[in-house]
């Protein structure tokens, strides 16, 4: 558990702050890096002594004086954590307060509540304090319900987590320094590899005077299940809050939707235009009472307030009033939408991956309007558009290749004999095809010497792990491309048979060899090569590398034979590719060369740097072998799914570290690129931009302007305004692509890209990738997509929504995203339709009440009008509408358009909601009025009472907003049909019950229209009165649909299938007449006087009887 591994100091003791850890960084994080990447000196070294030190077996030692923190004021405690984790937010007591301060620092529950005080006072409220309360109340108490539950979920996963005693593989609770297993060499397999986040730990070891380096290799992080071993002992390194995947969670930058911000800019809007309306009606019946009421004596209500005084009363008093303007239950209403949408991502089959057992999962609910606004998507490629189940195809030995890159397709058309035979090998994989015999022949004949070093190579370069299991071997391996090539050299007779700390055992075409390694130089993302130095049985020593052909080929001894016929080899086709080498070392170069290895390993300050050095001194004046080419299969649908976007116009970029003509090849694998398209690369790119740049220093000139000076020695931006120009350039550019592949980047450099379209573009992005290396990109984008592969689940992690393959993408967007943005747009504009019809009768009543915020409505029916009256159906379009099909959204991706340019919901729709809401408030106000002015009952009782006319607008205002969702509804199921009715009969049942008599009784002050609506609604005078105001009301509304959907339709109203008649006067398929069509009767049957009754035939196939019905519209 020894083996070197590049590292830093910042291990010692856990600093966020400190420790950059570039993998998990945010866009915002990423901004602030680079501004201060060149004023920030580095972290001086820490000293042992002084560092994060543990002693086993001595917990006094942990509580001395110099290992204690001031907590509070005086008091100290141990700056050593317990293994306890909190994952909850609440407990009994603190619920309570916590979750209302919480809910307050919303602005609106904060309004609400300022309003509740208001209608305290007196003086100013026209309308009981239950008319805010109750609505307040309930969203308080839905919010809180939810948040409840969440955090006992937390609270659930977080008690699992603590519970270590479980079946299967051990799992370390805490981050334990390994010391010994039961396995006979203390070695032990990490099933659940960390993450880039968790990659940092450098220690040292005291033991009998000696010091011993320590890494990440040596530490059994929290979490990780162990393998090939049924007991460990280790020392307690971290535990608790301390652990290394507590600290390294990182802030996860809390992501919002566009609609979000729009929406609350809204409630702005609505908020002002409140208060001017609220100040001019102030202002009127400041007027009013100094001209009118002043002076009528039956207004005088015993006090000398002036008129000035009287108006800012009516001010705040209208503010209670027209309160409903800004809609209380709407941020609690979108947060029950968007649980529902997500509960459906979650429920669908077709996401669902049945080899995996892998459903779609949508990891938050605060985003999936988002998914209908898409217009980057941002690919990895290694696992999210391949399979990550890599497959040895191909390799170059001096200079010769072997082997064939052949699709599943054209399997059939290869000769028999071009398939290598293992049969011979009983150590082969079943699995395991290679088509080149040819290559089996020159092995078995061992007279190339080359070869036989090549999978000599293969077999002991390496980090896997092995086991038996049932008498076979099983590789255990950090990644796909090592399993694979340790396979392929397994199958061709260089069998991995085992492994110490220090020795490496294979079997060579039947001779088994114990080799002892010497050093292991292991594989890093700036590395992109691993080496390892063994001693051979009859004492050489001789160093095997492995790498990238980039840094591969520097390192090269000048006389390396094969060189140019090798990376010609290299440049041809899709595979992944890595290239072999080697160097023979003597005993006093390796002596020199490990004496300041062992310097370098135990370095407490810039390990990293000190290790890379080292390795560069061994790792030169190579001579290269061949080199292997693996392939990666593209998943199934990436090609379909990707043409399906681009006709969505959705710009899809591929994010790669693969070399230009893999990525390339690739591109043209999956189509995203295509014949007729014309590729630039980044050569000609940096041309365009030199172009670009001096048509822009020419444009300063000719203004008389002074062009900003640059730096051409090293090609490097001068200043920040030339790095912003050229960062604009960059994505001007790219962005006027069909398709992007950038190639060779780095993760942080994939975050950069998602940035900068973000920056420049304000677009709304996406990112799908599938390994720790694509967190960084995750996390920048505006929705992030994890796709839990081969490479583990920290990118699913790290995700907004999860699924198992890339094809899933279109169905996410192109039918959830596009039905939850369809969905949401329509709830917000009616929702501050009906708020607006409803509060605005209040204006218009205001102009006959001499401006004193009388209420138009009864108290109880604005208390309940967006509690019970009004919100189920508006509730129920936002969760079950669609447009058209889930087959329809899929077959015509331009239908996707309209949200990316978000024509369905912005202000032009907000202003005409308003509108609309005002033209329905005047139909609700001024027909009842006009029918109470001179009436007279068939009793001979006038209905044109205050009270009955507050009946008939509630009930006219009850009517229109439930018939007028009805109009907007797309797709009506039982639910919606129940919703409408049932809103409706609910208000009536509940005014009736109400106005009763029986209730006033109990509670005669907070029920004062007794009888009301039975005397009221027993006329037919006002039935008629509402059922005009509803046609009114409804009729304009039904022609402009009408002329719309016939004149103005829309991409949904094209492809919508339309109902064939029933019956057509005139085609050709109808029948004569019934004379001619009707078959013989039973006439002689029944004259026989025989049995008219049939023996029961044998009953028709199930399928035969069963005609297929049209494919039911998904929710």
């Amino acid at each position: 558990m020894s083996r070197p591994r590049a590292d830093s100091l910042d291990s010692l003791g856990p600093d966020d702050e400190v420790v950059p850890y570039s993998d998990d960084e945010t866009d915002d994080e990423l901004e602030q890096d680079e501004d201060e990447e060149e004023v920030q000196p580095t972290v001086p070294a820490a000293e042992p002594e002084a560092g994060w030190q543990v002693k086993v077996n001595d917990r006094d030692f942990c509580k001395l004086p110099e290992f204690k923190k001031k907590s509070f004021l005086c008091f100290k405690k141990s700056k050593y954590s317990g293994n306890a984790i909190k994952t909850y937010k609440y407990n009994v007591l603190t619920f309570l307060p916590l979750n209302l301060y919480e809910q307050f620092k919303r602005a609106a529950n904060l309004y609400f509540l300022a309003l509740l005080i208001l209608q305290i006072i007196p003086q100013i409220s026209t309308l009981p304090w239950y008319t805010t309360l109750v609505p307040l109340v309930l969203v308080l108490g839905i919010t809180a319900v939810k948040d409840l539950i969440d955090d006992l979920v937390r609270n659930c996963a977080g008690f699992l987590l603590s519970m270590r005693v479980k079946s299967g593989p051990i799992e370390s609770g805490a981050d334990i320094l390994l010391l010994s297993s039961t396995e006979p060499n203390s070695l032990c397999y990490v099933e659940t590899e960390p993450n880039n986040r968790l990659d940092k730990f450098t220690g040292t070891m005291k033991w009998r005077r000696e010091m011993y380096p320590l890494d990440l290799d040596n530490m059994l992080l929290r979490g990780c299940k162990l393998r090939n071993t049924e007991e460990c002992r280790g020392l307690v390194i971290f535990a608790g809050a301390d652990t290394k995947i507590m600290r390294n969670g990182g802030k996860t930058r809390f992501k919002r939707t566009k609609i979000d911000f729009l929406m609350n800019y809204m409630v702005y809007t609505i908020f002002v235009v409140l208060v001017l309306v609220c100040a001019g009606l102030a202002i009127g019946h400041s007027f009013w009472y100094q001209e009118i009421g002043s002076l009528a004596w039956y207004l005088y209500d015993g006090k000398s307030d002036t008129a000035s005084y009287r108006g800012f009363l009516s001010f705040w008093g209208y503010i209670i009033v027209l309160n409903t303007m800004v809609p209380i239950s709407l941020y609690v209403s979108v947060e029950v939408i968007r649980l529902g949408q997500s509960k459906f991502i979650n429920w669908d089959l077709q996401m669902y991956y049945a080899e995996k057992d892998t459903p779609a999962k949508a990891r938050t609910t605060t985003l999936n309007e988002q998914l209908g606004q898409i217009e980057y998507i941002f690919s990895d490629k290694t696992g999210t558009l391949t399979q990550n189940i890599m497959a040895f195809k191909k390799c170059t030995i001096g200079g010769r290749t072997y082997g064939k890159s052949l699709s599943i397709n054209h399997f059939a058309q290869v000769g028999e004999g071009s398939l290598a035979d293992f049969s011979w090998n009983k150590y082969a994989d079943r699995k395991f095809q290679f088509y080149d015999g040819h290559l089996i022949s020159c092995i078995c004949s061992k007279k190339d010497a080359e070869m036989m070093e090549f999978f000599k190579l293969l077999s002991l370069c390496h980090t896997v792990m092995v086991e038996q299991k049932d008498g076979e071997l099983v590789y255990q391996a950090a990644s796909p491309d090592e399993g694979a090539l340790v396979t392929a050299a397994r199958c061709f007779g260089f069998v991995f048979l085992s492994r110490t700390q220090d020795s490496i055992t294979v079997s060579e075409m039947g001779t088994e060899n114990t080799y002892e390694m010497l050093a292991l130089l292991d594989f890093n993302s700036d590395r992109k090569r691993m080496s390892i130095i063994l001693r051979f049985p009859d004492g050489r020593i001789r160093l095997y590398c492995k790498g990238a052909d980039t840094v591969i080929y520097q390192r090269l001894n000048p006389s390396s034979k094969h060189k140019e016929t090798t990376q010609h080899a290299l440049d041809v086709g899709t595979l992944r590719t890595l290239c072999l080498c080697y160097k023979d070392i003597s005993a006093a170069d390796y002596n020199s060369w490990a004496q300041k290895h062992k310097e370098a390993s135990v370095a407490m300050s810039n390990r990293e740097q000190a290790l890379d050095s080292v390795y560069e001194l061994i790792e030169t004046n190579l001579m290269l072998i061949g080199a292997t080419a693996i392939e990666d299969k593209l998943q199934d649908g990436v090609p379909e799914t990707i043409a399906k976007l681009a006709k969505a116009d959705i710009k899809i970029w591929v994010l790669t570290g693969d070399k230009k003509e893999t990525a390339e090849n690739i591109g043209y694998s999956c189509e995203l690129l295509t014949d007729d398209m014309q590729i630039y690369y980044g050569e000609d790119n940096e041309i365009l931009c030199e172009k670009k740049k001096k048509r822009r220093r020419l444009r300063l000139r000719r203004l008389g302007k002074r062009p900003r000076p640059t730096n051409p020695q090293d090609g490097q931006p001068a200043d920040d305004w030339e790095k912003e120009l050229r960062q604009k350039d960059f994505v001007d550019m790219a962005c006027e692509c069909s398709a992007v592949i950038c190639c060779r980047v780095t993760p942080k450099q994939k975050a950069n890209v998602v940035s900068l379209v973000k920056r420049y573009k304000n677009a709304v992005t996406l990112s799908i990738g599938d390994g720790a290396n694509d967190v960084n990109m995750i996390k920048t984008a505006d929705i992030g997509v994890g796709i839990s592969g081969q490479e583990g689940m920290q990118a699913v992690m790290s995700s907004d929504y999860a699924f198992a393959q890339f094809r899933y993408l279109q169905r996410l967007l192109l039918v959830h995203g596009r039905w939850s943005y369809i969905r949401m747009c329509k709830f917000l504009r009616f929702f501050f339709y009906k708020n607006f019809a409803f509060t605005l009768v209040h204006f218009w009543y205001s102009f006959f009440n001499g401006y004193s915020a009388q209420v138009a409505y009864e108290d109880w029916f604005i208390t309940l009008y967006n509690v019970l009256y009004s919100s189920l159906p508006v509730l129920l379009v936002g969760l079950l509408d669609q447009d058209v099909n889930d087959t329809l959204s899929l077959r015509f991706p331009k239908l996707y358009l309209p949200g990316q340019k978000g024509a369905l919901f912005n202000y032009r729709n907000f202003f005409i909601s308003l509108f609309h809401g005002i033209f329905t408030s005047l139909i609700i106000f001024f027909i009842p009025y006009g029918a109470f002015l001179q009436t007279m009952g068939q009793d001979g009782e006038a209905p044109s009472d205050y009270q009955s006319f507050a009946v008939v607008t509630a009930s006219s205002l009850i009517m229109i907003v439930n018939l007028q969702i009805s109009l907007d509804t797309s797709y009506w199921t039982f639910v919606n049909c129940f919703a409408v009715l049932g809103s409706i009969a609910i208000y009536f049942g509940v005014m009736f019950d109400i106005q009763s008599a029986g209730i006033h009784v109990l509670f005669p002050s907070a029920f004062t229209f007794t009888g009301v609506a039975s005397n009221s609604l027993r006329q037919p005078y006002l039935w008629l009165t509402i059922i005009l105001t509803v046609g009114i009301s409804l009729l304009p509304v039904i022609c402009i649909q009408f002329l719309c959907k016939t004149i103005w339709p829309t991409e949904g109203d094209k492809v919508r299938p339309k109902k064939p008649p029933a019956f057509q006067r005139g085609g050709r398929s109808r029948r004569s007449a019934y004379a001619f069509s009707h078959s013989r009767g039973y006439a002689d049957l029944i004259a026989s006087g025989r049995s008219i009754r049939q023996k029961p035939r044998a009953r028709p196939e199930l399928r035969d009887s069963i005609r297929e019905a049209p494919q039911a519209e998904n929710i």
